[in-house]
């Protein structure tokens, strides 16, 4: 099961479906250099490439500093180099270090049946589920989600949102209540001409954690997903969402690692 849900990974959600939004494209090879707002860049690929070892260190040795060279001519100020730990990249690690890039936290690619996870789950004694789209509800969820994640409550994130709920993508927002407190937040992204859609932003405020709320949210989602024709769901998921996910029937089919420079 397992290879056949990463065949999935690989063809449905690397190069095309990460260009969606992107101002500008490009090809280098199999790179895919992509240009997003606020002068962001992001170097991405389904594979590097035939050959042995030492050609494919060759190839990367040239391609490193032409995708540096091409960002910096092109006035981006931050870029993320996307790796995922199933691909055949000798030396890449190396390679970006050398070139001033950061590796960030390693995450798992989670994937799986929507069927597996859309259950009927209880939640405790005044919490509520719903889908949301106003304005103050979606501010509301994103003031929660930056204070879950540790960060500035900042405008910047329910402004983005907004944007995409408005661009009619199938982007939605689910949000736990309770009180009229929003407790748990994440949302769903059908991934365009594909089988899938992603989990993204699922967070729960600290004193409302280990009662089951994500869970239930993380099921609303799927059933949401099965609705929209959607059969398989996929997250990068951090060390603390992993094991909900796999309980719930995801499974880890591979890992990714963002490494991230400023030009």
């Amino acid at each position: 099961m397992t290879a056949g849900l990463l065949a999935a990974y690989d063809e449905q959600l690397r190069t095309d479906s990460e260009a969606i939004g992107a101002s500008a494209r490009v090809r280098l090879g199999p790179l895919h250099l992509l240009e997003f707002p606020e002068r962001r860049g992001f170097v991405t690929y389904r594979d590097l490439g035939e050959g042995d070892e030492e050609e494919l260190r060759a190839r990367l040795a040239e391609w490193v500093p032409r995708v540096l060279t091409h960002f910096r001519e092109r006035g981006v100020r931050r870029l993320e180099w996307k790796t995922r730990g199933h691909d055949r990249a000798p030396g890449l690690h190396e390679l970006l270090l050398a070139h001033g890039f950061e590796p960030g936290e390693e995450e798992s690619v989670m994937v799986g049946e929507a069927r597996l996870l859309a259950l009927d789950l209880p939640l405790p004694d005044g919490v509520s589920l719903r889908s949301v789209h106003a304005e103050d509800d979606v501010r509301a969820a994103c003031a929660m989600l930056d204070e879950a994640f540790g960060d500035p409550v900042s405008s910047a994130t329910a402004e983005a949102l907004l944007g995409r709920l408005a661009s009619g993508d199938g982007t939605e927002l689910w949000v736990a209540e309770a009180g009229g407190e929003v407790v748990c937040a994440g949302r769903l992204e059908p991934v365009p001409d594909s089988d899938v859609a992603g989990l993204w932003g699922g967070a729960t405020l600290e004193h409302w954690r280990g009662r089951g709320i994500y869970r239930a949210l993380t099921a609303a989602r799927a059933r949401s997903a099965l609705a929209l024709g959607r059969p398989l769901l996929h997250s990068d998921s951090t060390a603390f969402s992993r094991p909900i996910l796999e309980r719930s029937g995801l499974v880890r089919v591979t890992t990714t690692t963002p490494y991230d420079v400023v030009l």
